[in-house]
């Protein structure tokens, strides 16, 4: 029985067969339609729970269009309609009951610790659909989707712009480290990441680069990415946040600072105007649509590879 909570928890060649397992599984769905079940239907008699404590769009859709390809069920449940840690259950009882309901659950939470609470008393695996740490199932599909479009990730240039203390940028330094990219992070001193995933990279030689300037983040880029500024449950002042961050804000001159064919990414729901511009997130080097239909490819291996 295998977890998928952290980048950092799997291997490289782990990882590595997670995304080619997606890319092979999206081709061969070729003339499917889209809730159709895969040739082999290896989830066939199986069932997935999926708990949000944080509402969710593109989790439920493609986790719940993930399990249907995949040939099994998925069942939907809301922290305010179970006992979830509430009442007179635990966290440890309602975990003990669902090992018995289901052969695989998928927690989108507020609360990383949560995550690995539940799991620790879960008899199966568990996925994290998001915590306030980390998003590896987004931060997968962007790998998958950047070599889709650029071919290997390996030694290529990724920007991240913005909040670089946030679970997207969590997830992506750890995956700097295990796919082996340079990644180079424009932010504010005061949204530095933290003192933790910088050891962590420093520990595992990531290729990493921390700037102020948002300009030295993009050059010579291959893909920019970015997240809205202020996330669901962000106790901050809104105001002072997005004042802060508004000299990263991915638009046309930044774009042309990266390499002429450099790609866009952004994991969604996208504040317009805010984090990035109307021309940039529509524009011919968007790939964020590909990316929201990529959850689904990379989902799909990541269950098979937990109950592998």
């Amino acid at each position: 029985m295998k977890n998928f909570i952290n980048i950092s928890d799997c291997s490289s060649s782990e990882l590595r067969t997670i995304i080619e397992e997606a890319k092979k599984r999206k081709k061969n769905r070729s003339g499917l339609n889209k809730s159709a079940p895969d040739i082999d239907k290896p989830f066939e008699g199986k069932s997935m729970a999926m708990i949000f404590e944080k509402p969710s769009t593109r989790t439920r859709m493609s986790f719940d269009i993930a399990v249907k390809q995949l040939g099994g069920t998925s069942i939907v449940l809301n922290p305010e309609g179970i006992h979830y840690g509430k009442g007179d259950e635990t966290l440890k009882d309602t975990a003990k009951v669902l090992t018995e309901y289901v052969d695989i659950v998928m927690l989108r939470t507020a609360s990383h610790k949560n995550l690995e609470e539940f799991g620790k008393h879960l008899g199966i695996p568990i996925i994290n659909g998001l915590s306030d740490k980390s998003h590896p199932c987004q931060i997968m599909s962007d790998i998958m989707t950047f070599e889709e479009t650029k071919g290997s990730i390996t030694g290529k240039i990724i920007s991240w712009l913005g909040d670089g203390d946030n679970n997207m940028s969590n997830s992506l330094i750890e995956a700097a480290g295990k796919f082996g990219f340079h990644l180079k992070i424009g932010c504010p001193n005061k949204y530095m990441p933290n003192k933790k995933i910088l050891s962590w990279a420093k520990k595992n030689k990531v290729n990493l680069l921390v700037t102020k300037k948002p300009e030295e983040a993009v050059k010579d880029s291959d893909c920019i990415m970015t997240d809205k500024w202020v996330s669901m449950n962000d106790k901050v002042n809104k105001k002072v946040k997005k004042k802060n961050l508004k000299n990263y804000q991915v638009n046309e001159r930044l774009m042309q600072k990266a390499k002429s064919d450099a790609i866009f990414m952004h994991c969604l729901p996208v504040g317009r105007g805010e984090e990035v511009t109307d021309n940039v997130i529509d524009g011919e080097q968007s790939v964020v649509w590909r990316q929201a239909l990529n959850r689904v490819h990379v989902q799909k291996s990541i269950i098979n590879w937990c109950l592998d």
